[in-house]
């Protein structure tokens, strides 16, 4: 058997630095290269630590009282010279749309005096303040180029006067209050309408007044009875009772009535449609006395009870 020569060198034998070490990194290093591949960790030692660090020597810096105020002291005149430079005043104010007295009321809102930085004026805070008031539906609040606060205001049309235990207030279509008047005679060209819930039912009372458009100079006004229904009242002492439903229409056949055979020319005192199935209609004082005197009955007085001749008195 031939004989097996080994002419490895013996590693015992080499120079250590002859000696071919390991490539393979350690585990902890192999970890660390791990975690070095994921960007959280990248990130979080990239921007983190010196974040950390930074925040770190802040708080230390800010832990001194006198600093702290130092600081706030040069951030508020930092502010200050900003917010007072020209760019930025305020100087003029201009409303349009607004009545005299709504147009010195807002300036009266205002929260400081012009001029004043544009910083110092809260825009949506004025708005509701203004919105305060009742004869203001919209206004619209803009700081302009040129220093110029604008208010662009849009006032609520009054449409009816509403009487109540409480006095006389204006309305709009939409029974909002617009303002208080002392008397009708403020504003004698709107209708009248009185009772309590009457302010919740103007659209259907304005539908009244412009179906009643043929007698509308005998119109005094409209009176909301139980808060559910309306009677139209009238000179010469007539009233028109309505329906709590259908009103509108219960009125315009009225009015066709009246048209056709002048009912409310004639002595009628009322006209009771609360069921427009089964108009009623009350006669005036000498209207039923005329009947009464054509049937060879006493007549009634202004109080509604017979009239007793003197001779029957003496009678008795």
């Amino acid at each position: 058997m031939p004989e097996v020569i080994d002419h490895r060198p013996n590693r015992a034998l080499l120079p250590a630095d002859r000696i071919r070490r390991d490539p393979a990194p350690s585990r902890l290093q192999y970890r660390l290269e791990r975690m070095w591949l994921r960007p959280i960790w990248r990130r979080a030692v990239r921007i983190g630590v010196p974040a950390a660090l930074a925040i770190l020597i802040g708080g230390l810096w800010l832990a001194d009282p006198d600093r702290r105020a130092l600081l706030s002291d040069g951030v508020q005149q930092v502010m200050d010279k900003i917010q007072n430079r020209k760019e930025f005043q305020v100087t003029t104010m201009v409303v349009e749309g607004a009545s005299p007295v709504v147009d010195a009321a807002l300036r009266q809102m205002l929260p400081v005096d012009l001029p004043a930085s544009s910083f110092d004026i809260d825009l949506a805070a004025l708005r509701l303040q203004v919105m305060q008031l009742d004869v203001i539906e919209s206004v619209d609040l803009r700081i302009k180029p040129g220093g110029i606060l604008s208010a662009v205001v849009k006032e609520r049309e009054p449409a009816i006067l509403w009487r109540h235990a409480r006095g006389i207030e204006i309305l709009d279509r939409t029974g909002h209050r617009v303002a208080s008047v002392t008397s009708r005679d403020v504003r004698a060209d709107l209708p009248l309408i009185a009772g309590e819930g009457a302010d919740l039912a103007v659209p259907e009372a304005l539908s009244l007044i412009d179906a009643a458009g043929p007698i509308l100079p005998r119109v005094r006004g409209l009176v909301r009875k139980g808060e559910r229904r309306w009677d139209l009242v009238l000179d010469q002492g007539q009233k028109i009772m309505l329906p709590a439903t259908g009103a509108v229409i219960a009125l315009q056949a009225a009015m066709a009535l009246d048209k056709a055979q002048d009912m409310l020319g004639r002595d009628i005192t009322t006209v009771d449609l609360r069921d427009p199935s089964r108009p009623v209609l009350r006669l005036g004082m000498d209207a039923r006395n005329t009947i009464r005197e054509a049937r060879g009955q006493a007549l009634l007085g202004p109080d509604g009870k017979v009239i007793i001749p003197e001779d029957d008195k003496k009678g008795g």
